[in-house]
């Protein structure tokens, strides 16, 4: 599954993101694999809005499809 398929409110793991140069960046805000977010937002048509430790991130959707996620219980 994809991070753009993710439900509102639904937890996920971050399984993979394959681009380096995003990778890189998504570690500052301290995600990489294996860290579990909540999805706060799915925009229509834009982007998917994850949260972890108080904090918020819009993340656009071409980026979000090419993110490997599973739903975590």
């Amino acid at each position: 599954m994809t991070l753009d398929k993710c439900k509102r409110g639904q937890k996920i793991k971050i399984l993979n993101i394959p681009n380096e140069v995003i990778r890189s960046q998504a570690i500052r805000f301290g995600i990489f694999e294996g860290t579990v977010v909540t999805c706060e937002e799915v925009v229509p048509a834009g982007p998917v809005v994850v949260g972890m430790c108080k904090q918020q991130i819009a993340i656009g959707r071409e980026l979000a499809k090419s993110i490997a996620v599973q739903p975590v219980n």
